[in-house]
């Protein structure tokens, strides 16, 4: 196996998948301020497991990284004094400025799964397919 997953990465993508399921059930009840603290807190405990402490602390520190932390702590606090919304799309932007080079790789990974892979293409496939046909 190229990737094996020892037992504090597991650990780490479960606490990343219960941070995502509080912060998906904090938008669905209306941006409950508690759940999205809790998604917050799992989400970057899971990260530290997931990556190591040294490795978490270097992409956070990293100059070319200071916006996208600066806007993730921005808006975990906007949501700690109750701008849920606000301090939601803050850390958005704040997780995709941090996270945004490894948007080809993930990419790539997701085109590897079996039906979503096709799902996320066929859109493109389609378009491509509708501009040879109309030249």
């Amino acid at each position: 196996m190229p990737y094996e997953l020892d037992e504090q990465k597991k650990v780490g993508l479960g606490l990343i998948g219960f941070g995502i399921f509080f912060t998906f059930l904090a938008i669905i009840l209306f941006f409950d301020r508690g759940l999205l603290a809790l998604g917050n807190i799992f989400w970057l405990t899971g990260l530290g497991f997931l990556l190591g402490l040294r490795s978490t602390l270097q992409l956070f520190i990293s100059p070319r990284n200071y916006k996208g932390s600066f806007s993730l702590l921005l808006g975990i606090f906007l949501v700690l004094v109750r701008w849920p919304v606000i301090g939601l799309l803050v850390e958005i932007y704040g997780c995709y400025s941090i996270f945004g080079g490894f948007w080809p790789s993930i990419k790539a990974f997701f085109y590897q799964i079996p039906i979503l892979g096709w799902i996320i293409q066929y859109p493109f496939l389609l378009l491509n397919r509708l501009r040879s046909s109309s030249s």
